[in-house]
């Protein structure tokens, strides 16, 4: 599953490679994981936590894993739901602010 806004500021974030004007010393920032890729990691963990859980209930519901574990399957993807929610949240929280701000 593609997010295409995701997708679109990955894309623009790679055409506008950063470099320091002047080397005064600094020692410059190893390459590591980009916002946008962490970001789509953790949407696609997201995703694989609440199919897990609802496997995890139908199997349950199928008399094939321990209440247990089930519940605990699906608390972790409740979890995870409730923390998507408060990101997606705080992102359209910080657009709203940006789109309010003058020029």
């Amino acid at each position: 599953m593609a997010i295409d806004g995701v997708s679109a500021v990955g894309a623009a974030t790679k055409s506008l490679e950063l470099t320091p004007s002047g080397s005064t010393g600094a020692t410059t920032a190893t390459a590591g994981t980009s916002f946008v890729d962490a970001i789509g990691k953790a949407f696609t963990d997201s995703v694989a936590s609440v199919q897990g859980g609802e496997a995890a209930a139908i199997q349950g519901l199928q008399g094939g894993m321990e209440p247990q574990k089930v519940v605990e399957s699906i608390m972790g993807a409740q979890r995870t739901l409730q923390s998507m929610l408060a990101i997606r949240d705080k992102a359209v929280s910080a657009y709203q602010e940006i789109s309010r701000m003058a020029i």
